[in-house]
């Protein structure tokens, strides 16, 4: 599994400008750097976790950098974000702020959600992004809510409801398909099939290891894309989102991408040799890839060390901000609660 190299998978000729758009220099730099970022952010997450900084369960999204980060970047302002617990990355990609998320995981009072929501439930709406959910699945209706609104609301946006190859398989996800091309709504399903849920491989847990056909019984399209490239991401969204905005309804992309962590900090990953991590870093790492077309298009060593370097600085920055905000007060229990 480890050797095999995803490609994009189409069904039905794409248009040619979808599958040759090449980006400029400068924006490969961006998506390298919010890759970076994110790498980085997760990393730092994970030593705060084993001093005991962080509580509860914490999902890195070490490894899958490429999916949010190239559907992000082809995403419009107005655009609806929803995922679930592994969400850290998608917080960063929408445009929140380090410290406002390393606040957040760490319990304190300056974080997104003021010190309640910790890993898996903080939200901005300022940055469209509505949760971090922490029970499988159940992002992916609420993604049909927002993509409702924007329907209602006339204001050409789409939402992006990410979810797992774990998820892929809930009876929920399933009534949303059929609602969302019954009203045609403006929604993207991203599945983001890193290869095992939880602890199961996929081969072990699906019937039917092409996620992106999910939607065949609803006309609902589909592709199933290289989540560790991030220019195929790219690609894929924009056809996905051309679709979804000019009112055809949802589409499903199935981002075949890998964690190199376990499931959660707590999860060892005895399911999986070391064999199989060490050739997908070594052969697909998504940020590797993009360093290497960066040196090909003429961008030197020293540039690259000058982002990895500023990237360090917004890390070590938020961490020490989270560190230094104060716990929430006790009030804090009592507010945004609906009393009937």
């Amino acid at each position: 599994m480890a050797d095999k190299k995803y490609t994009v998978r189409k069904r039905g000729r794409p248009p040619k400008s979808v599958i040759n758009d090449k980006p400029s220099r400068e924006i490969l730099e961006q998506l390298y750097e919010q890759m970076i970022l994110i790498r980085r952010f997760e990393e730092k997450a994970g030593q705060l976790y084993g001093m005991g900084h962080i509580g509860g369960f914490c999902h890195l999204y070490i490894g899958q950098e490429a999916v949010v980060v190239g559907m992000q970047s082809m995403a419009e302002e107005g655009d609806s974000v929803v995922t679930s617990y592994r969400d850290h990355g998608h917080m960063l990609a929408c445009g929140m702020e380090s410290r406002g998320v390393m606040a957040e995981l760490t319990g304190r009072k300056d974080g997104y959600s003021r010190g309640k929501g910790g890993s898996m439930h903080m939200f901005s709406r300022e940055k469209n992004f509505y949760g971090g959910h922490g029970i499988v699945a159940a992002q992916v209706p609420i993604g049909a809510g927002l993509a409702f609104a924007h329907k209602y609301k006339g204001d050409g946006g789409v939402n992006m409801a990410y979810l797992g190859d774990g998820a892929a398989n809930q009876g929920q996800v399933y009534e949303t398909f059929n609602m969302s091309a019954l009203w045609k709504l403006p929604i993207i399903f991203v599945i983001e099939n890193n290869q095992y849920g939880m602890g199961t491989s996929v081969s072990r847990a699906s019937a039917g290891l092409d996620l992106a056909d999910r939607g065949k019984a609803y006309g609902i399209p589909g592709l199933q894309v290289d989540g560790m490239d991030v220019l195929a991401v790219r690609a894929a969204a924009r056809e996905a989102l051309d679709y979804c905005r000019s009112g055809k309804g949802p589409y499903i992309l199935e981002m075949k991408t890998y964690r190199y962590r376990g499931h959660s900090m707590s999860d060892p990953a005895k399911y999986r040799t070391r064999d199989e991590v060490d050739a997908m870093r070594k052969q697909h790492d998504p940020i590797e890839q993009l360093r290497d077309l960066l040196l090909r298009e003429g961008v030197d060593e020293a540039g690259l060390k000058q982002i990895d370097k500023k990237v360090k600085g917004v890390v070590m920055d938020a961490a020490d901000f989270a560190l230094a905000s104060p716990e929430p007060e006790l009030d804090e229990l009592f507010t945004d609660i609906l009393i009937a």
